[in-house]
């Protein structure tokens, strides 16, 4: 499969990281396109652009960026018509103890409204980059599972097989407006992990007598 990555922070990085891995061809661009070099230059199979060229053949695309920049970065690598988008954020408040939207709407119908052309499906919101870097194996043999909400059957699909050619656990977590459950897990997750002091490799999950 071939995947662009918008961002080169930590989800970012952690994106090239596994997928490259996985076997897929990666191209990644971010603001600083030195950054995106050294990152592809890291990772075999991954290719750094500059964002009018970073969209290329991709039927994925990943915006690994902060909410508030999500959008102008998804419209910075031009028509994103046919393309599967991957909203990995959480429209977190400036102190990350809280959500600036919620309960009517949630980031990815939001950004779903802004590039009517993609299909965008929510997932990875509740990975922490730490995990996402280190690989989806836990202890006793758990597995670090991706929560994935979206509206096309395509789409989900796709990022099924995304999350499952890097190790994870894909969960189906039903339709796109489900994203007003999953952030708020995310947050759940921020205060665990930052606010409780329980660290950053954890990862919410459920459990089934079945």
């Amino acid at each position: 499969m071939e995947i662009t990555v918008i961002g080169t922070g930590n989800m970012g990085s952690g994106f090239v990281k596994q997928f490259a891995a996985a076997g897929h061809r990666v191209r990644v661009t971010g603001r600083d396109l030195a950054k995106a070099q050294a990152l592809a230059a890291a990772h075999p199979g991954a290719a750094a652009f500059p964002a009018a060229e970073a969209l290329g053949e991709a039927s994925v695309v990943v915006v690994a960026t902060a909410y508030a920049d999500a959008v102008p970065a998804l419209r910075s690598l031009g028509d994103l018509g046919g393309r599967i988008v991957v909203d990995v954020t959480n429209p977190l408040t400036a102190d990350y103890m809280g959500l600036e939207i919620g309960h009517d709407t949630s980031a990815a119908e939001e950004i779903a409204r802004a590039v009517p052309g993609a299909e965008v499906v929510k997932a990875f919101n509740t990975v922490f980059a730490q995990v996402l870097a280190e690989g989806p194996a836990f202890a006793d043999g758990q597995t670090v599972p991706v929560f994935y909400a979206g509206d096309g059957v395509r789409g989900k699909q796709t990022v099924r097989v995304l999350a499952e050619s890097a190790g994870f656990k894909a969960v189906d977590a039903g339709g796109l407006r489900n994203a007003r459950y999953l952030e708020p897990l995310a947050g759940l997750n921020i205060y665990f992990g930052y606010g409780a002091g329980q660290g950053t490799q954890i990862a919410p999950t459920w459990i089934s007598r079945d």
